[in-house]
């Protein structure tokens, strides 16, 4: 059987500790920027050294997560990061941004690239697209049933990838990457490692009677890792980065010992009381065996474990209970504790001693509590007269000082085996040095810092800004027919019960442009690369990076859809230079001041949604089984294909949620105030080529076919700089809300 590996998380210095003492295989830890835990304690890049050396003592990998979008001002400081990342032994980089894993494949190949779940990988196009981008693994989208698990893993063994699964921790009802609820109410941006969890809120009562209707169970596949490890899937994942030592240390504890009993081929544990203890909102398998309904819920996204426990045991009371838990977590805190305070995260200590006679060459044994080697000189000690050129104790501590960067600290260099008087070329000591370097490093060379490649900035001709409207039905084509703009025709997720209606569509309107959704999952990406190549359209939008990269192997011109999310130029760049793309949205996560910095590259067309629907998050999950009665109390083929609803959830907090489920369409969570932001167009002048205006048909924006024609001729005035017009649009739109252009991420 191959290594399977557990992989825990370290939101902190004593998580760190407990992960590996409990028998995790790596660990994943951020430091105190660039990583989607902000409300984790993290770690500094000075407590890296002596993080590494102990981890790796100890058998382990340490993974470091790096996975937020970049803003186009971080870069330096990121590059400055990498510089010193480059040089440490650490295992693998955890990644989501495109542009950074452009600049990580051009600037930094040696460090090990991880897809971060962020990414929301669910179909085989988009490995390609990752594997393209130089990651060696991929973490699959949690919303992912068994089969399609099977058939990714086995595709991502054909690329020479690894798949990495989360089987343990908090659910999202959203998927990974792709939720904007916090961004939008808060500026708080779950992209950003800043959700503020509001699909965890307490909400009005709704008629179903329930007052967390958005909040899941958590994952728990300990009774299930059978099928996944017969899978092949390579790494399983532990959430809980904000989770303290105790947790992490009973969690992989737990399912260490459930991957002992499956390489000992006996039979595994299908439930564990000491995961039952710690934090938890009641476990569920659903994502994993595809059963999405009631069940998947949880009454409260409080700690569920002394419920759990009075419920299961019978105590006499729920107060009993708590008391029960308390005990045991205590005893737990208390014996953890005593374990990682044993543990030193110290630099290593690093002793040189120092042996050689006149003629001969000189030889050094390096000494760590980990790894004893010796290094010989290529040429032979001569006499030397000059002080400042023996080999002394001064002289190796001056000129070596480097030693010191790594994981070991020089301690003490014993020349008492050296004779007097002698020396060696400058360069041979420089060479042995650098061999002393590479061994402690694990055989990694020392690689010297490459400087930040700032984004070529194109001036030159003054770009003319068009329109560009996204609609989702016929009669939308047949009202925009005579208008003088690019006209999408956004494409639903289950393409494959419309095939022939869309081929027909698109048949009888030629200069319609596809519009790809983000979410493509097995048959229903099949369909859409299907349509895709049947068409051969002369150009496409789409928010799913799997459908971008099957229209570059296609010679297919494509444009990133607002989904991909896209915060800098070095993605931009990443996207011409490696896909063929021809043009990308800017994300609208992003301020004012954040965007204007953003450069295109040469021949590339930005564009920017200015009139929208705003999306806050989807979900694989049916939004509705906790707010109205339809009847079922699971999803079911039909559901996806047919079911229209619409309704709406207001928290406690005042915060109102439109819900809305269209036929071919999975469920999805909308602002209820439209995006709509006109300032932009006088603020970014002549860097945006196109302005897009989504008018698609969503039973909760109906608009009068009059109304739409005003909303198009007033943009059309704005996008010209006919800035008298705004008051007349905003008459006729309505209420908006544009907060995230002041905010940002």
């Amino acid at each position: 059987m191959k290594q399977l590996e557990l992989l825990a998380p370290g939101g902190d210095i004593d998580s760190i500790k407990a992960a590996v003492l409990a028998g995790a295989n790596a660990v994943y830890c951020g430091l105190d920027r660039f990583n989607a835990r902000n409300r984790a304690e993290n770690i500094t890049i000075d407590m890296l050294p002596g993080i590494l050396r102990f981890v790796h003592s100890q058998g382990a990998q340490l993974f470091l997560t790096l996975n937020i979008l970049i803003t186009e001002s971080e870069f330096p400081a990121l590059v400055t990061l990498l510089n010193k990342l480059v040089n440490t032994s650490i295992d693998a980089v955890i990644v989501q941004d495109i542009g950074l894993f452009y600049l990580l494949k051009t600037k930094f190949p040696t460090l090990n690239v991880h897809a971060s779940t962020q990414t929301t990988t669910h179909n085989r196009g988009q490995l390609g697209f990752l594997q393209k981008l130089g990651a060696t693994r991929v973490n699959l989208s949690r919303e992912l049933n068994f089969e399609e698990i099977r058939q990714l893993t086995a595709e991502s063994h054909a690329r020479s990838m690894e798949t990495e699964v989360f089987v343990h921790g908090s659910n999202c009802i959203s998927f990974s990457g792709q939720c904007f609820i916090s961004s939008v109410q808060s500026g708080n941006s779950g992209n950003r490692g800043r959700c503020s969890q509001p699909c965890r809120d307490r909400y009005e009562t709704t008629a179903t009677g329930s007052n967390y209707p958005l909040n899941l169970k958590d994952n728990c596949a300990f009774s299930d890792v059978e099928k996944l490890v017969e899978m092949g899937v390579d790494s399983y994942k532990i959430e809980g980065r904000i989770k303290k030592f105790h947790y992490v240390f009973t969690v992989v504890n737990e399912w260490s010992n459930q991957f002992d009993r499956i390489r000992k081929n006996l039979p595994v544990l299908t439930s564990s009381e000491p995961l039952a203890t710690v934090f938890n909102r009641d476990f569920s398998t659903a994502f994993l065996t595809g059963k999405l309904g009631k069940e998947f819920y949880s009454a409260n996204p409080m700690d569920n474990s002394a419920a759990k426990l009075h419920s299961e045991q019978g105590l006499s009371s729920l107060q009993t209970a708590k008391d029960a838990i308390y005990a045991v977590r205590t005893n737990v805190i208390e014996d953890v504790q005593a374990k990682i305070d044993s543990v030193s995260l110290e630099k290593g200590s690093l002793t040189l001693e120092v042996r050689g006679e006149l003629g001969k060459p000189l030889t050094i044994s390096a000494i760590t509590p980990d790894l004893q080697f010796a290094v010989h000189s290529d040429s032979v000690l001569f006499a030397s007269d000059n002080p400042d050129k023996q080999i002394t104790e001064k002289l190796l501590r001056q000129q070596w000082k480097s030693l010191n960067g790594g994981e070991y600290q020089l301690t003490l260099i014993d020349c008492a085996g050296l004779e007097h008087n002698l020396s060696l070329p400058f360069k041979d000591l420089a060479a042995l040095r650098k061999n002393i370097e590479i061994q402690l490093n694990r055989g990694r060379s020392s690689i010297p810092p490459v400087e930040f490649p700032k984004p070529h900035r194109t001036f030159g001709e003054s770009i003319e800004s068009s329109i560009m409207i996204c609609i989702s039905s016929v009669d939308e084509i047949d009202l925009l027919k005579n208008e003088d703009a690019q006209i999408c025709f956004e494409l639903p997720n289950s393409i494959g019960d419309q095939f022939d209606e869309l081929v027909a569509i698109f048949a009888a309107h030629e200069k319609l442009i596809p519009w790809f959704p983000s979410i493509l999952i097995g048959e229903d990406f099949e369909s859409a690369l299907k349509l895709l190549t049947t068409l051969s359209p002369v150009r496409i939008v789409t928010n799913n990076s799997g459908i971008a990269f099957e229209s570059y192997r296609n010679n297919i011109p494509w444009i990133a859809g607002p989904q991909f999310n896209v915060t800098n130029s070095q993605t931009l760049t990443c996207l011409k230079t490696e896909f063929g793309c021809e043009g990308a949205f800017i994300s609208n996560e992003l301020s004012k001041s954040q965007l204007l910095p953003i450069h295109k590259p040469d021949g590339f067309q930005l564009f920017y949604s200015v009139f929208h629907p705003m999306v806050l998050m989807t979900s694989r999950q049916c939004l509705f089984l906790q707010v109205e009665n339809c009847g079922k109390t699971e999803m079911d083929l039909h559901c996806i294909a047919h079911c229209s609803r619409l309704s709406s959830i207001t928290s406690e907090k005042g915060k109102r949620l439109i819900l809305e489920k269209q036929p071919g369409k999975i469920n999805a969570i909308y602002h209820e105030q439209i995006y709509c932001n006109p300032q932009i167009v006088s603020d970014v002048r002549d860097q945006f080529g196109s302005f897009c205006i989504d008018l698609r048909n969503l039973n909760s924006f109906k608009r009068e076919k009059t109304e739409v024609q005003n909303i198009i001729d007033s943009w059309k005035r704005v996008i010209h700089r006919d800035f008298g017009s705004v008051d007349e649009l905003m008459k006729t739109v309505g209420a908006v809300h544009n907060s995230q252009y002041s905010k940002g991420i």
